[in-house]
């Protein structure tokens, strides 16, 4: 199995707590938080990572190097800001096989990789992860109908709902229309207008979640994950 990692963003949030490292790197319970996730991918059968970088891109392959714990680390570093629709592009092209799992760099899911894996293998669709949350407000919620992603709600609709874990399955051929180089949002200008017309299925996960974007979320990950692996 395969797997992007977005890792290029500014992390404008975390800047003040946080001023001199990627937001990958922001250290958590002791160790950057990216070890956390590749260690995660590393546990749940990954043989290849593509890392998608941009700020502070040195920091991350000078620490990481070409492997971890026998996964194969391949870099994508962008010149310019993409966007995540952009990165994804970019960093797709570098995967071998026919589909690959994509998470982002600032959020560690407890994925239940297998039975994803699985679902591809029964589907060949592309699949959209969701949480179930006290509070989607933060995040937009994910409108569901048969198993399907049908559509996307915009923030600020409070109390418990289904929200994007920010985790992909993807065909490597599903972004070829966009050209190399364009910055767009996979979110906005790919998913939320695809789903209307193309099968997305839904994977709902149970697995621990938690976005260290944010300062409040960055501090309560330290004893979240402590310990994790």
């Amino acid at each position: 199995m395969e797997a992007i990692i977005l890792a290029g963003g500014f992390g404008t949030r975390l800047r003040q707590v946080v001023p001199d490292l990627p937001k990958p790197m922001a250290p958590v319970a002791g160790r950057p938080f990216l070890d956390i996730l590749l260690t995660s991918l590393s546990r749940k059968g990954f043989q290849r990572v593509v890392l998608s970088l941009g700020y502070m891109a040195d920091k991350i392959v000078s620490h990481f190097g070409p492997q971890f714990t026998g996964m194969e680390l391949v870099y994508e570093i962008e010149q310019t800001p993409l966007g995540t629709g952009g990165a994804v592009r970019q960093s797709i092209r570098r995967c071998y096989t026919d589909h690959v799992f994509v998470f982002n760099g600032d959020t560690f899911l407890d994925l239940e990789v297998a039975d994803v894996e699985a679902h591809w293998q029964a589907h060949c669709k592309p699949i959209i992860v969701a949480r179930e949350v006290p509070d989607s407000g933060r995040y937009g919620r994910l409108e569901k109908s048969d198993g399907r992603v049908i559509g996307f709600s915009e923030k600020g609709v409070h109390g418990p709902g289904l929200i994007n874990a920010g985790c992909y399955v993807l065909p490597t051929k599903i972004l070829d229309g966009f050209a190399l180089g364009q910055p767009f949002s996979l979110e906005a200008d790919f998913l939320a207008k695809t789903v209307q017309f193309q099968q997305f299925d839904l994977f709902v996960t149970s697995g621990h979640f938690i976005d260290i974007g944010v300062p409040e979320d960055y501090a309560r990950a330290q004893t979240e994950l402590l310990g994790v692996f």
